[in-house]
């Protein structure tokens, strides 16, 4: 009986709730403040109209002296807010306070300014143009009126806009850039930032400081500079890598402009969803928003299909709550489409449920579509974290909500991209390739760029990064993809020498001039690639992609083309890391994700990427770098350029590879027999090796070749046999 009771209350209780809310809905309805707005104007009206009406042309001349030209701004004024309170619901008129008080503010500095001037004839000519009124404003003293309208000025300003105000004092405060100093090349590091930090914490007294000289260069390592990134030392002292390389300043990015969400319209939104699902019988919540540059989701949480029993007690009808279950997931995701209606958008994505939380996320498309500038996520606590750790850092964009996320290209190991064209799939390209621009000199990161379109990457043709220039030629583009093959084993060899696992374990041994630069291949379209070579170019895709990792040499492979015949199985299979962006159909995404989704999506940058530790992907704004910003970091670095930097050359490969593959390929067991027999009969054949030592037709080409090489058969008689 207690049970019921408590069921009973409860139900009690939200009934309760849900009339206060409706009430407090119609008592900040704009059909209420409208009704009331009408009668004040009727009752202002009622009681001031026959006083105006009575009164003669003598004191419409007293109220012109009294206010002057300042009749029209308070008329003015009263128009206007009348007409706020008539179009602006009463929330935002509220959050809106401050600026109608600092227009207030300014409206009296104007009056009091048109108190300076005096009228040589008319109404006026005893007054001024701001009347008694606006004298008063001023005072008697000039000087005195002066420094009060700049004070009203000022204050109008502040209430009007305190974020660009105190943004703009800030800026007047903050202490000047130290100036720019020549730095020479060749100079050798300072400690590391660890060692910095422990000396500056852990400060002996006996040890005495040693003043550096003035205009010494500041040379720092990775850690150091994410630190001065992140304090904005970096805008003010140049970066100077060990090898005498200057890292780029932030400043060469230019600062984000920030795009303000409308949140009356989200309100709106989350009370449509609310109301859509209702509708269908569905009970659910919205309980988090997630304002993203992009897309808003609004985290559901899902309520209870419940079952009532009717049942009379006392004479009197009750109902009584027997059962309670719920939501499904199945049913909030099943009227997607529904939805969409609701909310006349073009597309919504259902997130169910949302990672680490038991709510369901509903993206919807923003009103006003804002971009994410590289910048902007760079300067982000969670790419500094990254960085701090990694050379090989990189800003992908900002989350549904507005979270800044970045990743490490070192941890995925490769990177496989997908979109049709137009998506952002080159500008996806473009950021990556400048992030690691800005962090890296070329003694740290070397690019292979492969453009089979000429168009996109043949801009950074002038950065010392590149091992050699960027490759436009397909064919060249499979010699590019054997040299890549033939470092990766040369540099297994230099590991086994070292007794070393890795590049990080390698170049911890090594002296400066003996590091290794990790190697980034870039590829803009994968599908010319394997249109031309197929069985090739998968093979030593795959080949890099398994092996590769250990020796610093990491894929960045993008297509606008996602179908089987271009992204295989055995290339998906070693490529865990995806991005894709807005597709065409259901296939091209299960081709690229292996999930539905990305044929919902936006276009303009808009992706969803699946890292290697998630499940499910997580939907992104892309970062965005303009031209002029690209053209800029180019620049900077082409100005560095040396002369003795050497290219390599593509069309050597062959040679080279047929060499790594000798040296690498351990000797047949068989090759001493097949010797011994070469010197008894003289001429030999592969089909004569093939009988005598019992093995098939490739192995005893292959043991032939040998001979033939090192002179103990004839390729001109290969028939002969003796």
């Amino acid at each position: 009986m207690s049970a019921v009771r408590r069921k009973t209350s409860l139900k009690g209780r939200t009934n309760k709730n849900r009339r206060k809310n409706i009430s407090h809905r119609f008592i900040t309805s704009p059909l209420l403040r409208r009704i009331a707005l009408i009668a004040v104007v009727v009752g202002l009206l009622y009681v001031f109209m026959p006083r105006l009406t009575a009164l003669g042309v003598q004191a419409w001349h007293n109220l012109l002296e009294m206010f002057g030209v300042g009749l029209g701004i308070l008329v003015t004024a009263l128009g206007l807010l009348v007409w706020q309170v008539w179009k602006v619901d009463f929330f935002t008129f509220i959050r809106r306070g401050h600026r109608y008080l600092g227009g207030a503010i300014l409206a009296l500095a104007l009056w009091g300014t048109l108190a300076f001037f005096h009228p040589g004839a008319g109404i006026l000519q005893h007054a001024t143009l701001g009347g008694e009124f606006g004298q008063g404003i001023i005072g008697d003293v000039a000087a005195v009126g002066v420094l009060r309208i700049a004070g009203l000025t000022l204050l109008g300003i502040i209430f009007i806009a305190p974020r660009w105000t105190w943004h703009g004092v800030t800026k007047l405060l903050r202490p000047h850039p130290l100036p720019r100093v020549t730095v020479p090349r060749g100079v050798s590091s300072r400690p590391s930032t660890a060692k910095m930090i422990s000396s500056e914490t852990s400060h002996d007294a006996t040890q005495p400081e040693v003043a550096e000289p003035e205009g010494t260069p500041v040379v720092t390592s990775q850690s150091e500079r994410s630190i001065m990134a992140g304090t904005g030392m970096m805008k003010r002292r140049p970066v100077v890598t060990a090898g005498g390389w200057q890292l780029p300043p932030i400043d060469i990015l230019e600062k984000p402009a920030e795009i303000e969400i409308n949140r009356e319209d989200v309100d709106k939104k989350a009370r449509l969803i609310e109301q859509a699902l209702d509708s269908y019988g569905v009970e659910a919540r919205v309980s988090q928003i997630n304002m993203g540059p992009t897309v808003t989701q609004f985290g559901l949480e899902p309520g209870w299909d419940r079952k009532y029993k009717k049942f009379k007690e006392n004479g009197k009808e009750k109902v009584e709550e027997i059962s309670r279950t719920r939501i499904r997931v199945d049913r909030i995701t099943s009227l997607a489409n529904d939805l969409s209606l609701a909310l006349a958008a073009p597309s919504i994505r259902i997130e169910a449920p949302i990672p680490g939380k038991s709510m369901v996320g509903i993206e919807v498309p923003n009103s006003v579509f804002g971009s994410v500038a590289l910048r902007s996520v760079i300067e982000t606590p969670a790419f500094q974290k990254i960085e701090g750790r990694s050379r090989l850092a990189i800003a992908l964009g900002k989350g549904a909500g507005g979270e800044a996320i970045a990743a490490d290209l070192s941890k995925m190991p490769h990177l496989l991209i997908a979109g049709a064209t137009g998506s952002g799939k080159t500008v996806c390209l473009d950021s990556i390739i400048c992030c690691l621009l800005l962090s890296n000199s070329p003694d740290d990161v070397k690019f292979v760029m492969v453009d089979p379109k000429r168009v996109e990457l043949v801009v950074f043709n002038s950065i010392p990064h590149l091992a050699a220039p960027v490759v436009v030629d397909s064919n060249k583009a499979v010699k590019a993809l054997r040299w890549l093959s033939g470092q990766m084993d040369k540099r297994y060899r230099l590991f086994a020498q070292a007794g070393a696992r890795n590049i990080e374990g390698y170049n911890k041994e090594c002296t400066p001039e003996e590091k290794l630069p990790y190697l980034v291949l870039v590829i803009d379209e994968l599908a010319d690639l394997m249109m031309l070579a197929f069985d090739e170019v998968e093979r030593t895709l795959c080949r890099l992609a398994q092996l590769s990792r250990a020796t610093g040499i990491h894929l960045i492979v993008a297509t606008q083309r996602p179908s089987v015949d271009v992204v295989t199985g055995l290339i998906k299979a070693n490529f865990p890391t995806r991005i894709s962006f807005a597709v065409t159909s259901q296939v091209d995404s299960r081709t690229i994700l292996d999930m539905v989704g990305a044929e919902k999506l936006l276009g303009k940058g808009d992706m969803l990427y699946m890292p290697t530790d998630a499940s499910r992907p997580k939907r992104l704004q892309g970062s965005f770098i303009s031209d002029v910003e690209m053209d800029r970091l180019v620049n900077f670095w082409g100005n560095q350029a040396r002369p003795e930097a050497s290219f390599v050359d593509f069309d050597e490969v062959d040679d080279e590879a047929i060499s790594i593959q000798k040296l690498s390929s351990p000797p047949d067991a068989l090759i001493d027999e097949a010797r011994r027999l070469a010197r008894e009969h003289g001429h030999i054949s592969s089909s004569f090796l093939q009988r005598r030592l019992h093995v098939g037709y490739p192995r005893a080409a292959r043991l032939m070749e040998t001979l033939i090489q090192e002179g103990l058969a004839d390729s001109n008689h290969p028939g002969q046999e003796s």
